[in-house]
C-alpha cells in the first residue's frame, strides 16, 4: 500500500501519481519511500506486463519539489547536524533518480501547473516530457538559499547548455511550457484539458514498440553523456547484436520486406 503516490497498471502501462495534492506534490520521506517501491516494482516484480511508465501529479500540479515545510524544523539545530541530515535526505533521493536512469523501459513525465525546485530534477530525469499549456517551471534552489539536487546539476547543463543552465539556476526564474519546449526541456505542449489523452496516446505508442529497443536505447543515450567515442561505439556495436537476435528484430525486419506494419511484443 501506498500512502502518498496512486499507483495502477492498465494496458501494459503503469502510472505513478505523485498524491499529495494538497501541498502541490511536494517530496516528503513518505513520497520518497513511495516512489522506490513503486520504481522497483515496475522494474522487476510487473516488468513483463508493463512496457512504459507515466509519471504526473494529482490537483493540477506535478510536483513542487521539496517538502520545505518539513524543512523548518531541522533548520534549527546546529549546523553540524543540519549537515548530516542533509546528507542523509539527499541521500534517499538519489536510488530514485538511478532506478528512472536505469529503468529498462521509457518513463514519460506528464506535467500540469507547478514543476519546481526537485519537480524540475525528476521531469529531466524521465525520458520524455509532455506538458499542458498552464504548466510552469522554476528550478528555485537559489530563492531558498541552496544548490540543485536531484540529479538536475547532471541534466540540465547537458540539456539546455551551461550558460542557460546558469541563468535558469543562477536567477531562479519561473518559465512557462513554450519556454521550456524552446530551451529543449520538455518534448510536447499540448492544451490542458488534453494532457491526460495525449499522454495516454504517447504511452501506447511506446508500448506498442519494441520495448527491449527502447531499453538498450535508454542506455546507449545515458551512457553517452560520459563515455569516450571508442567505448560508445564498442557499446553500439554490443547493443545492436543484442537486439537483433531477438524476436522484435525478426519481426522488424521480416515486415519491411512484406510492406506491412510490425508487430512487435517487445521481446
Amino acid at each position: 500500500d501506498f500512502t502518498h503516490i496512486k499507483f495502477d497498471i492498465s494496458d501494459e502501462i503503469a502510472t505513478i501519481t505523485l498524491f499529495r495534492p494538497e501541498a502541490r506534490n511536494a517530496l516528503s520521506p513518505e513520497m520518497r519511500d513511495d516512489l522506490r517501491t513503486a520504481l522497483k516494482v515496475v522494474k522487476e516484480q510487473a516488468g513483463a506486463e508493463i512496457k512504459a511508465l507515466i509519471l504526473t501529479g494529482a490537483g493540477g500540479a506535478f510536483c513542487a519539489g521539496g517538502d520545505i515545510k518539513g524543512m523548518g524544523e531541522s533548520v534549527k539545530q546546529s549546523p553540524l547536524e543540519i549537515r548530516k541530515q542533509f546528507m542523509l535526505r539527499i541521500h534517499d533521493l538519489h536510488p530514485i533518480m538511478f532506478a528512472m536512469r536505469r529503468m529498462p523501459k521509457p518513463i514519460i513525465a506528464s506535467c500540469q501547473g507547478a514543476a519546481a525546485g526537485a519537480g524540475v530534477s525528476m521531469a529531466l530525469a524521465c525520458d520524455l516530457v509532455i506538458a499542458s499549456e498552464d504548466a510552469f517551471f522554476t528550478l528555485a534552489y537559489c530563492k531558498i538559499g541552496t544548490s540543485p539536487d536531484g540529479s538536475s546539476s547532471f541534466h540540465l547543463p547537458r540539456t539546455v547548455g551551461i550558460k542557460k543552465a546558469m541563468e535558469i539556476a543562477l536567477l531562479g526564474d519561473r518559465f512557462d511550457a513554450q519556454t521550456a519546449i524552446d530551451m529543449g526541456m520538455i518534448n510536447f505542449v499540448v492544451k490542458t484539458e488534453e494532457l491526460e489523452a495525449e499522454t495516454l496516446k504517447l504511452a501506447s505508442r511506446l508500448a506498442s514498440g519494441p520495448t527491449h529497443v527502447y531499453g538498450n536505447t535508454k542506455a546507449l543515450f545515458y551512457r553517452s553523456l560520459e563515455s569516450e567515442f571508442e567505448s560508445q561505439l564498442q557499446a553500439e556495436a554490443e547493443y545492436f547484436a543484442d537486439c537483433a537476435s531477438r524476436a522484435d528484430f525478426r519481426e522488424g525486419v521480416t515486415a519491411f520486406i512484406e510492406k506491412r506494419q510490425p508487430q512487435f511484443t517487445g521481446k
